[in-house]
């Protein structure tokens, strides 16, 4: 009776033994709160070693803040307070101040894990006002309910600049956010934000591999693929629309060992552009002469002569009779790595008079109301792309090209001036001067960018000219006489910049 009394209590004990191991198991949810209410809830993660972790990325969106990742250091920001962590180190950094966890950082497949006893010995100075309550692991848990995406997903658009490659999301609401970025890729994590599919979009500029954005358990994901060693990333948020801007920057360049100050290079690519193509005439004369094929002739003839004697390359957005989207030609010639970018085109105007010529760069403010409606007209072409693409060509959506271009802007009107006095000059034209206006076709040039308007298609006599080859011709060695010119002064300033640190230091022997 006595051996049976001890094998009962044997039996007991191994029960409760296992009972508790498996709550050790299962750590308790842990609940932030202020005296408003609760902010979520965290799912700890009990790892072998036996001790548990809640996801960083979670935690970030709890407490609205970010969470960013650079190597094997993460940051924790929220408001101007931030907590630095180094993956495998126990010892971390809080508002400047060292600090010993019971156990280091981890990474997993889905992200960093901080160690749970940050909750208790930072969160407090981290988030004032912010404690974390572990609900009892026995308690019997609700039912969780599907959470619903709150934030419609509007928009995902790139633009690749010589030193770096720009992703932006646009929402329909702002949206929480974490960034990490590793050598692979760069990942964003988008709070709440609903997806009605997945996007997708190949890149390939040389820095940039591919985009990919899906829904990931109530949140959406964004990954870009680097197809090489990446730089800094930095991240910022625009409003009206509210869009989250990622930047991935070339590593930079080292000083060149001549001297040369930064920006002054050898001019080796130039982009040209021939308007309109494929389903879009561009301007139409009264004996039905195209505008697209007037000026591809013209740009192809202007390549020609540029590579045979300008000792640089020409690439061309079009060299057939097809239909590109506006934002895809400079986005081209981004791609490319461009010095220049020059888009030609025939100009149209209600009074079958007007004639010359006129050559435009970009700016939010038109010079006056003629180039204002030059550039509606030449904008128009944007109606004949697809929806997708229509949206993405949007002004109002894409005014974040105003800002890259303004960079550019001097020299741009440099260039423009240098090829107008070119074509006047040379062929005795009606020189309708240079304009500034809010061209399409030129938005997020990261280069100097110009559009020429050889013509007027409306007027009789100029439809005439420009249906000869021989004009065709002169038209065409003008604006290569211009680019010539510019190239030329280019190289003298080059050679100046060059040659300054030189005299600087023999006159300080």
């Amino acid at each position: 009776m006595r051996h049976r009394a001890m094998r009962w209590l044997l039996c007991a004990a191994l029960l409760a033994m296992c009972s508790g191991a498996t709550e050790a198991a299962r750590p308790a949810t842990i609940d932030l709160r202020t005296k408003s209410g609760s902010l979520g809830q965290l799912a700890p993660v009990a790892l072998g070693e036996g001790a548990v972790y809640v996801s960083a990325e979670r935690l970030a969106v709890l407490l609205k803040g970010s969470w960013q990742v650079r190597g094997a250091r993460g940051t924790l920001t929220v408001g101007s307070r931030s907590a630095h962590f180094t993956q495998n180190q126990a010892r971390m950094t809080l508002l400047g101040a060292p600090v010993t966890l019971q156990s280091p950082p981890r990474v997993g497949p889905s992200g960093w894990l901080l160690p749970d006893d940050f909750l208790t010995r930072g969160l407090a100075k981290l988030a004032p006002g912010v404690t974390a309550l572990r609900l009892s692991a026995a308690a019997p848990r609700p039912q969780p309910r599907p959470q619903r995406p709150t934030v419609a997903f509007e928009d995902l658009r790139l633009r690749s600049y010589p030193s770096f490659t720009r992703v932006v999301i646009e929402t329909a609401a702002a949206v929480p956010y974490t960034v990490e970025a590793s050598r692979a890729e760069v990942r964003v994590r988008l709070a709440g934000l609903g997806l009605q599919a997945p996007q997708a979009q190949e890149v390939e500029d040389g820095l940039v591999g591919a985009l990919r954005l899906a829904p990931d358990n109530g949140d959406a994901v964004l990954r870009v693929a680097l197809a090489a060693q990446a730089g800094e990333v930095k991240d910022f948020t625009l409003q009206d629309p509210p869009r989250i801007v990622i930047d991935i920057h070339r590593p930079k360049q080292p000083a060149s060992p001549d001297g040369g100050r930064p920006g002054m290079e050898p001019l080796r690519l130039i982009v040209l552009d021939a308007g309109h193509g494929g389903h879009d005439p561009g301007a139409v004369g009264p004996s039905g002469l195209q505008e697209k094929d007037v000026v591809l002739d013209v740009t192809r003839r202007v390549a020609r002569m540029a590579e045979d004697a300008l000792g640089v390359k020409v690439a061309l957005t079009r060299s057939t009779d097809v239909f590109i989207p506006l934002r895809e030609r400079t986005n081209f010639a981004n791609k490319q790595r461009a010095d220049l970018f020059v888009s030609i085109h025939a100009n149209a105007h209600p009074r079958a008079v007007s004639e010359g010529v006129e050559t435009y760069f970009l700016s939010s403010e038109a010079s006056d109301t003629e180039a204002r409606q030059v550039a509606a007209i030449e904008n128009g072409a944007v109606q004949l792309e697809t929806p997708a693409s229509r949206q993405k060509t949007d002004l109002l959506k894409s005014i974040l090209w105003d800002l890259a271009q303004s960079e550019f802007q001097q020299e741009s009107s440099v260039l423009a001036e240098t090829v107008q006095d070119s074509m006047t000059q040379s062929m005795r034209l009606v020189n309708r001067g240079v304009k500034q206006a809010g061209f399409y076709v030129l938005g997020g040039a990261a280069m100097p960018a110009i559009l020429v308007e050889i013509g007027f298609l409306t007027n009789p006599r100029e439809e005439r000219k420009l249906a000869a080859a021989e004009y065709r011709e002169a038209a065409a060695r003008a604006i290569y006489a211009g680019l010539s010119e510019y190239k030329r002064r280019w190289d003298q300033r080059m050679r100046t910049a060059q040659a300054a640190p030189a005299r600087a230091q023999r006159t300080t022997r």
